[in-house]
């Protein structure tokens, strides 16, 4: 039935009808008048330092949660400060609805304050755009932004011009529908289960899919039965336990080379809630790891993903979960399977090629190339050894904890480091792989689930961009734990002027010694965090300990939010991009040095 009330009212009680509680923002007057009722409805508005934090907050809490993360923020200039966390959830697929507040109706295109075309901006990185052309469509279109943000499996943005959120008018409020999703196609579903009954060394590639789905119980299921080794799609490191006999760790950049080289020997390989992106399946660790003579099972949920990166023998348009569950219940009336007669060998293989990548990671206490010893050599500063850090870090790491990546150098040496034992454990800005990321997007997560240990990984160079959410986690009472790995340099950038350019450094190096390098520990301090200055391996482990029992509290006192700054050695791992880049080759004599 209809009721009379403000368009106000009828976002806030659409809001609450889609069980929103938490809002992240930065208060502005183009919306004021909704958020004056938030309290009422029980949705609490956190104010933030900064609208990309904003954004990557509602990514974080939707990731955690298992529900629409939501942003808003001023007209104009606070809405484009979304942009780039809007991207980062396009790419991440999460259902993050972003309110944008607009001009109004009357004044748009008068070149006025604070005015920009909003819907344009985001075109391309959202999967709906809603404009509220009356106010009378509040209700309306709202609902339909969080239907699509979920069906879709990405951001929406809700469009508002600031004087419809004025007047009256009759409002029915939308409930939320349940998608039931399928397993997909009958004749697919039995092509794939065709190919898997066949094959002698099957192998699953369990991707984001099978974590947004609720999948991985059923792929666990599907790969006992098969006998397999799962590989984790880049990223998603979560999205098999680690502590499974068939666990065979990540792809990827500074993935799992025990994953790699299983992979290498499948003759059928299931993806699995998987696109296989190109920069998740390149080269790594000098091997082509890519099985070209294997069939290939996709299952995804999105046709368009299907066979676009690569060539597919058998497309699966469908649920992960479900498709899993219909091809087990296939294989089951199958019965017997050709890889069954060797799956004490294969258990024998994914074991012995897990031994021996940890023995090499063990091993592996510095990087080896020339210009790393001669740096470390020559560098006033003596700090730990990355991956010596990494290995500290993760025998540290709380069994339930989630930690959210950056961008950069060490971030992404983590990929080898980092294993968890339950879904929705780790959040990394994906294909997007923007700076100033891990931060907003694990203060996000924790609010999502207070009860988690939540720690984020940052370089010195992406902090500097995010640092400034510390007084959020302070204001706001959300205890967090941020290891920041400070080198003093843009890694990943420097990495290719090492190897490229002569060893040529323009912009990369953020301090040559303790005097002209940031104290990060004493900022944070002032800015009302607790925080460590950490120079000596042997502590590592037990601050980090420490950091996140920290994030608890007392009985009468608040937890706590604590930065570790971990002074570390400038040698660097291998490059993203070496695929992209090429030796310079200079036509004009002045720049020919250069060559």
């Amino acid at each position: 039935m209809a009721t009379r009330m403000t368009p106000s009212e009828a976002l806030v009680e659409t809001l609450a009808a889609y069980g929103v509680t938490d809002v992240f923002g930065i208060v502005g007057s183009a919306y004021m008048d909704a958020l004056d009722i938030f309290p009422a409805a029980g949705i609490r508005f956190i104010p933030t330092v900064h609208e990309q934090g904003a954004a990557h907050m509602a990514d974080g809490y939707s990731r955690a949660g298992g529900k629409h993360g939501v942003c808003i923020a001023q007209n104009g200039p606070g809405i484009t400060n979304f942009v780039t966390a809007v991207a980062a959830a396009y790419w991440a697929h999460t259902p993050v609805v972003a309110i944008t507040p607009e001009t109004g109706s009357m004044g748009l295109g008068l070149g006025g304050f604070q005015e920009t075309e909003q819907l344009p901006i985001f075109s391309r990185i959202t999967k709906f755009q809603g404009h509220v052309n009356r106010s009378e469509r509040m209700a309306e279109i709202t609902s339909r932004c969080f239907e699509y943000a979920m069906a879709e499996r990405g951001p929406a943005q809700l469009n508002i011009p600031r004087d419809f959120f004025y007047g009256e008018a009759d409002y029915e409020i939308p409930q939320p529908r349940k998608l039931t999703r399928a397993a997909g196609g009958e004749e697919s579903l039995d092509e794939a289960a065709k190919l898997l009954a066949a094959a002698k060394f099957p192998v699953i590639i369990s991707g984001g899919g099978a974590l947004f789905s609720g999948g991985v119980k059923n792929c666990k299921a599907l790969a006992e039965r098969l006998g397999c080794p799962v590989v984790n799609s880049y990223l998603h490191n979560d999205s098999f336990p680690c502590n499974h006999p068939l666990w065979a760790g990540p792809l990827g950049y500074q993935g799992s080379k025990a994953g790699m080289k299983l992979l290498s020997r499948a003759d059928v390989v299931l993806a699995l809630g998987s696109r296989l992106g190109p920069f998740g399946t390149l080269p790594q660790h000098g091997l082509e790891y890519w099985p070209k003579g294997a069939k290939i099972i996709q299952v995804d949920v999105d046709h368009r993903m299907l066979g676009l990166t690569r060539p597919v023998t058998v497309p699966v348009c469908g649920d992960a979960a479900a498709a899993a569950a219909a091809l087990l219940a296939r294989l089951e009336k199958i019965g017997a399977l050709a890889c069954d007669a060797s799956k004490e060998e294969r258990a024998r293989a994914i074991k012995e090629e897990k031994q021996k990548w940890e023995d090499e990671l063990n091993e592996w206490a510095s990087e080896k190339d020339k210009w790393s010893r001669e740096t470390e050599k020559a560098d006033k500063v003596k700090g730990m050894h990355p991956r010596e850090v990494l290995r500290a870090l993760e025998k540290a790491m709380p069994d339930n904890a989630m930690v959210s990546t950056d961008i950069g150098n060490i971030c992404s040496v983590a990929n080898s480091y980092l294993r968890f034992r339950h879904p929705n454990s780790f959040f990394a800005a994906m294909s997007f792989g923007n700076c100033g990321y891990a931060f907003p997007t694990i203060i996000g997560a924790k609010l999502a689930a207070p009860n988690r240990p939540a720690v984020a990984y940052v370089g010195d160079g992406a902090w500097g961009m995010s640092f400034g959410e510390i007084l959020t986690c302070v204001r706001e009472n959300i205890p967090v734990t941020v290891v920041v790995f400070h080198n003093r340099q843009w890694g990943a950038e420097k990495k290719n002027q090492v190897d490229f350019y002569g060893n040529r450094f323009l912009g990369v190096n953020l301090g040559e010694n303790e005097k002209t390098a940031a104290n990060f520990t004493d900022i944070a301090k002032a800015m009302g965090a607790h925080a460590q200055r950490i120079e000596n391996l042997d502590e590592v482990g037990e601050a980090l300990e420490k950091a996140c029992d920290a994030q608890k509290g007392g009985k009468d006192t608040p937890g706590r939010t604590t930065i570790l700054e971990l002074i570390c050695t400038r040698e660097l791992g291998d490059p993203f991009r070496r695929d992209a880049l090429k030796p310079p080759h200079r036509l004009l004599q002045k720049y020919k040095q250069f060559s």
